[in-house]
């Protein structure tokens, strides 16, 4: 017989799964829902189950992104999921690059007008990094 290489000798295991689980302890359900923290901002975002695992970020079940409390002085954000699947289509492949190539470019840096930024006055509302936007049906 030839000799075998670690990939010929590999049991085959059942204990992986497709599916990303809930991180907190003892919990197997199906993640729905992605945690992650803004510690400069004492901020918590509770969003759609993102696309890929990310080593700081948390995957929860419904449960368990329902009951989610923040620490004493910290501020929840929960974001909106989409209704239905994810279809990818042209037009996201286009948004990426046009947003990719918005990022490349150099900013100028200029003072901050008083109340430009403020969501009430039409603008962009800004929290550190984060950033809230008006609805398109708004």
């Amino acid at each position: 017989m030839g000799r075998r290489g670690p990939l010929g000798s590999a049991v085959p295991s059942t204990l992986v799964s497709s599916v990303r689980r809930c991180s907190r302890t003892a919990c197997g359900r199906p993640a729905v829902a992605t945690l992650t923290y803004v510690y400069a901002d004492s901020t918590a975002v509770l969003g759609p189950l993102a696309t890929y695992a990310e080593p700081h970020c948390y995957d929860l079940c419904a449960e368990h992104a329902e009951r989610l409390t923040a620490p004493r002085g910290w501020e929840v954000v929960r974001l909106a999921a989409d209704a239905g699947p994810v279809r990818r289509t042209s037009d996201d492949l286009e948004a990426l690059a046009n947003a990719v190539r918005e990022a490349a470019r150099p900013q100028e840096r200029t003072p901050r007008q008083g109340g430009a930024g403020d969501v009430e006055s039409g603008g962009i509302g800004r929290r550190g990094h984060l950033r809230v936007l008006r609805s398109p049906d708004s």
